[in-house]
C-alpha cells in the first residue's frame, strides 16, 4: 500500500506517508482508519513529497465528497508537505480540504510542517 500512516492517540496526531501510486482505494482506506479510530478531529501531517496520485475525476469527485462529509465535524490541523509542481494535480482536493473550519498551512519540507503542528493545540 503507497500509504503509510500513524494515529496518536495521546499526541492526538496523525502522520501520513505517502510513497508511489496513491489509488482511491489507499484514500479511502485511510479515511476509514482516522474514522474508525477517532482521530478526525486530530492534527494531521500528510507528506506527499514521495507520492503521485492515480486517479480519475470521478475517483476525485467521489473523495473529494467524502472529506466534505466530515467539515460537520471538528477536524483537526492539517499540514501538507509537497513540491510545488504536484499542487495543480492535486488543486481541487486541496480547495476542498482548505474549506473546513481549521488551520491549514502548505510545506516544501516536513521538519516545517511538523514544526508548526507542534505549535498548535489540538482541535
Amino acid at each position: 500500500m503507497p500509504l503509510y500512516w500513524t494515529i496518536d492517540s495521546k499526541a492526538e496526531l496523525v502522520i501520513v506517508t505517502a510513497e508511489g501510486e496513491v489509488t482511491r482505494a489507499d484514500a479511502d482506506a485511510y479515511l476509514d482508519a482516522i474514522e474508525g479510530g477517532g482521530a478526525i478531529a486530530y492534527r494531521k501531517l500528510v507528506d506527499g513529497s514521495a507520492g503521485r496520485l492515480s486517479m480519475d475525476q470521478e475517483d476525485l469527485m467521489a473523495l473529494g465528497a467524502r472529506i466534505r462529509s466530515y467539515h460537520h465535524l471538528p477536524v483537526g490541523a492539517l499540514a501538507i508537505v509537497m513540491s510545488d509542481d504536484k499542487r495543480e494535480a492535486v488543486g481541487r482536493i486541496l480547495g476542498i480540504l482548505a474549506s473546513a473550519d481549521r488551520p491549514m498551512r502548505l510545506f516544501a519540507s516536513a521538519a516545517p510542517a511538523r514544526r508548526w503542528l507542534e505549535g498548535l493545540v489540538s482541535t
